[in-house]
């Protein structure tokens, strides 16, 4: 099976990349899915969040208050390590089982979006990485248009790896700023170099 990494800045489009993916028949888990899961009422990792950062983080129906979680953590480096040493083992172990499922299923190709892939050192688990990219100016115009303050954008853009580092480290990288069917067009040309490599090696 050939296991593909997908990452990229915020606002840049591994949605978009993810709905095509999946619509062009490959199996595809998605890490954001899997951080929301995690966190359900009655799951471990949320008992350890409201222990470490208190009942602040908790809404009263027992859900974890995101937006509450995110102003702590993307003011405060150490907090952020602190809620990352929570999910990221969680989030790894989630995903990582289910390439485990799609191996024994014989899947032929899947995907894993992960968006602080390099961050978080997996990069080795996979056959290929490709990075999904736009301008500065299209990342932030998306980025308002999900009703974010300019406040909470740049602490959020501050807490990640810049994007052209990203795009340094990947095999592939996909520009997202045309239409989705250049976006489309552009993954057609990345799966065929992809299945070719089942002939010659990566």
């Amino acid at each position: 099976m050939l296991l593909l990494g997908l990452t990229g800045g915020i606002g840049m489009g591994k949605s978009t990349a993810s709905a095509i993916l999946a619509r062009l028949g490959l199996a595809v888990v998605d890490t954001d899915e899997i951080a929301r899961e995690v966190v359900t009422p009655g799951q471990p990792a949320l008992a350890e969040i409201r222990s470490t950062f208190g009942e602040s983080v908790i809404r009263p129906d027992g859900t974890l208050d995101r937006s509450r979680m995110a102003e702590i953590v993307f003011g405060n480096p150490d907090a952020r390590k602190q809620l990352e040493g929570i999910l990221h083992p969680r989030i790894r172990a989630a995903w990582a089982q289910r390439v485990g499922d799609w191996r024994s299923g014989g899947v032929g190709c899947g995907v894993v979006v992960i968006p602080l892939l390099f961050e978080t050192g997996v990069e080795a688990q996979f056959d290929a990485v490709a990075c999904v990219a736009c301008s500065a100016e299209t990342q932030r115009r998306r980025l308002r248009e999900r009703g974010w303050s300019e406040e909470h954008l740049e602490r959020r853009l501050a807490a990640q790896m810049p994007v052209e580092s990203k795009m340094h480290q990947s095999r592939f990288v996909i520009w997202t700023e045309p239409s989705v069917e250049v976006h489309e067009a552009q993954w057609q040309v990345v799966l065929r170099t992809l299945r070719a490599s089942l002939v010659s090696p990566l």
